[in-house]
Formats: structure tokens, C-alpha cells, sequence
């Protein structure tokens, strides 16, 4: 591993720069990390007519999904590495150009096969916001500053995958479903401008790594064996395969089991997602009050309570759309304690030469464990998602992140010694 860069290396965001130059780096990071996720389902709502246009099956439109999400994860692992190697700006601003290409190419595909193609490029393109945002934040923070930096990138950040589907229908609402590509790609392109003009590069050239696969490699084997990257990079992704069971499974539990209508569903997801929300901003309250890990330990007990409770509403034949609304707040808020601060522990315990590479490997492992575990939910025998199977998906997910961050947080404090 490198030697830990002084932090007088760089500017130090969190204390030398005035409010208006944060709240710029805010917006722009926020953006970047949004484009990603919000490209990934602003569509969803419009499959029937997608199919129906494109004379394409069910099956083959939601595999546009699918290459999208392996897109976000293949381009992570290669971006990341990339921004270790030429500095942020140069892979930030290629990805950047050809997300905006291929969300205007979408609009114009001739059949399924294209758009599976395009939405690959797409994921793959996106992936360079969410990675090399997340590499920009530990070049300039650390210690708290980070902490709190990330709490306020979530609150802009987790708004796209969680309104995303509500933007889209209104979309469907005022044109045919390619205004929501078009609405991407100029999302896309606003990010462009903001990046060409407000955000200068964050890693110095004397801090760059050769990028070779040998120095890859050992630099993936090193975070790998690294207690205090990879035990919080693991909670993450748990933490995230928990909500996005909820996220991508609810809206049937919901409307196909407990009769809610689709207005319905949509007031708990957004009550829901002020529940993510308020979680964050207590989160940013507590820094400096509270240490990193014990805000970290408070978020899984409370999603550890929050699915247990829904487990015994299931169990017991109690839940109602109330019943289950609260115990989803509660789990969404104490997300909003989990990810800021796995993400603080993961990318605070590495130095920033390596920052491109620590990133590129939490977000494809959160993502790898995020659809991987939802899809678990439908592994039923009728093939169709219900309580049961969620509350079986989410309480075991919740109870392997706390094993895993009590077991990590016991191994980096012998290493410690």
C-alpha cells in the first residue's frame, strides 16, 4: 500500500473552503451520483409501452434493466482504477459525454436487441458519476469531514432510484416514454457543464498509480484482506441488498396481497423515503457528538428491530398497510445512519492514491449484493414474490450485516494493536 498522503497536499473542502464552494461540491457530486440510479428505473414504469412499440416480449425489456446494472458494475471496476491512474477529470468527463450519447441513442432504438446493447453502454457509462464521486469526496475530506460529506451526498443522491419510477409515470403522463431518456440525457448533460466548469481536478499527479493489471490486482487483494475496508464495504452492500428487496418488491406485496392501490403504494414509498431522509440529516447532527462506528452500530439494531417487527406482524397475521409503512420508516431511516458512514469507515481507512479503486470496489460489491439478494424474494414456488419471502430476504441480510461489521470491527482493532 502507499504511503498515507498528508492531507496539506490537497484542499481540505470540509474547513478552507467557504459554504458556497461546499454546497457547489454538493450539487455537482449529488448529480454525478444520481445519473446512475435514476437511469436505472425512471423507465420502469413505461415496459408495456416500451414492449408494445419496440413488438418486444416482457422478458426481453426488463433484460435492458439487467445490462444496465451489470453495466454499473463492470464500468466501476474499470473506471475506478482508471481515476487512480489520470486523475478524476478526464475519466469523469469521457463517461459523462458518452451517457449523454447513449441516452439519446435510446430514443431512437429500432428493436429490443439494440436497446439491451445501448442500456449496457449506458450502466457502464453511468458508473463513472457514482465511482469517481465517491474517490473526489476522500481526496478532499477525512475523519469527520468525510462523514458529513457523505451524509449530505446521500440526501441528494438516494432521491433518483427512490422517485425515480414516481418521475417516470408522470413523464408517461406528457409524452410517449422516450421523453424519459431525453430527460437523462439532459440531466446528463447539465452534469457536463457542471463539471467542466466547477470541478477542478482533486488528485494531484505526484499521488497517481501506473494503472497495470499486476499493480490492479495486488491493489484489489490488499482492500480484500483489509478489515477496515472490507468489513464496512460488506455492511454496505447488505444494508443496500436490504433496502432494494423493499424497493423492488413492495409495490406487488403491496398492491397484489394487501390490496393497495397504485396511490396508495405511492404515499408509503414516499413516507418511506423521508424516512430515508430524515435518517441521513440525524446522522450529519451527530458528527462530532457520536464516533463513525457507533452511528454505524445504532443503524443495523434499528434495522435489525425494524425487520424483526415486520417479521412478527407477518408471522402473527397482524400486518396492515399501516402496520407495515412504520416498520419500513424505521428500517429506511436507520439506512440513512448505514450507508454515509460504511461508506466513511471503507474509504477513510485508505489513502486517496487509491481512493478510484476502494470505490470501484464497494459500489460493484453494492450493487452485485443489492439485485442478487432482491431477486432471492421471488425464489418461491409459485414464483411470485409475497411477505414471507421479503421478510425471510431482509431479515437475513440485516443479520448478516451486523455479524459482519462486529466480526470486521474485531479484526481492525487487533490490527490496531
Amino acid at each position: 500500500m502507499p504511503p498515507q498522503s498528508s492531507t496539506m497536499d490537497r484542499p481540505a473542502v470540509g474547513t478552507a473552503r467557504p459554504q458556497r464552494s461546499m454546497v457547489m461540491l454538493v450539487l455537482v457530486l449529488g448529480t454525478l451520483t444520481a445519473v446512475g440510479p435514476l437511469a436505472t428505473d425512471l423507465y420502469l414504469p413505461a415496459f408495456p409501452a416500451i414492449a408494445g412499440d419496440l413488438g418486444a416480449t416482457e422478458s426481453q425489456i426488463s433484460l435492458t434493466l439487467t445490462a444496465a446494472m451489470v453495466g454499473l458494475a463492470v464500468g466501476q471496476l474499470v473506471i475506478g482504477p482508471m481515476s487512480d491512474a489520470w486523475g478524476r477529470r478526464t475519466p469523469l468527463l469521457i463517461g459523462v459525454i458518452a451517457f449523454t450519447v447513449s441516452s439519446v441513442l435510446c430514443m431512437f432504438v429500432p428493436d429490443a436487441t439494440s436497446f439491451i446493447a445501448l442500456r449496457f453502454v449506458q450502466g457502464i457509462a453511468g458508473a463513472a458519476g457514482a465511482v469517481i464521486s465517491r474517490a473526489i469526496a476522500r481526496d478532499h475530506f477525512d475523519g469527520d469531514s468525510i462523514a458529513r460529506f457523505f451524509s449530505r451526498l446521500v440526501l441528494v443522491s438516494m432521491l433518483a432510484p427512490l422517485l425515480g419510477p414516481v418521475i417516470g409515470a408522470q413523464l408517461l403522463l406528457v409524452g410517449p416514454w422516450q421523453l424519459g431518456f431525453a430527460v437523462l440525457a439532459a440531466v446528463s448533460a447539465l452534469s457536463l457543464v457542471l463539471i467542466y466548469f466547477f470541478l477542478p481536478e482533486s488528485l494531484p499527479a505526484h499521488e497517481r498509480r501506473p494503472m497495470n493489471g499486476r499493480q490492479l490486482f495486488t491493489t484489489i487483494g490488499g482492500l480484500l484482506r483489509d478489515a477496515r475496508f472490507i468489513g464496512p464495504t460488506l455492511t454496505l452492500g447488505l444494508g443496500f441488498g436490504m433496502m432494494f428487496t423493499y424497493i423492488a418488491n413492495f409495490s406487488f406485496v403491496s398492491q397484489n396481497q394487501f390490496g393497495a392501490s397504485a396511490q396508495e403504494f405511492s404515499a408509503m414509498f414516499a413516507i418511506n423515503t423521508v424516512g430515508l431522509l430524515l435518517g441521513t440529516q440525524i446522522n450529519a447532527f451527530l458528527i462530532g457528538k457520536v464516533s463513525t462506528s457507533r452511528r454505524l452500530a445504532g443503524g443495523l439494531i434499528g434495522a435489525i428491530a425494524a425487520v424483526a417487527a415486520l417479521a412478527v406482524l407477518d408471522v402473527t397475521g397482524t400486518a396492515s398497510l399501516v402496520s407495515m409503512t412504520a416498520a419500513f420508516f424505521i428500517m429506511m431511516l436507520s439506512n440513512g445512519f448505514i450507508f454515509p458512514n460504511a461508506s466513511t469507515m471503507s474509504l477513510a481507512s485508505q489513502p486517496p492514491a487509491v481512493a478510484g479503486t476502494a470505490s470501484a470496489l464497494m459500489g460493484t460489491l453494492q450493487f452485485a449484493l443489492g439485485g442478487g439478494l432482491s431477486a432471492a424474494a421471488t425464489l418461491t414456488k409459485s414464483g411470485q414474490v409475497s411477505l414471507d419471502s421479503m421478510v425471510v430476504v431482509m431479515l437475513a441480510v440485516a443479520v448478516a450485516a451486523g455479524a459482519v461489521f462486529v466480526y470486521s470491527q474485531r479484526r481492525a482493532a487487533r490490527y490496531a494493536i
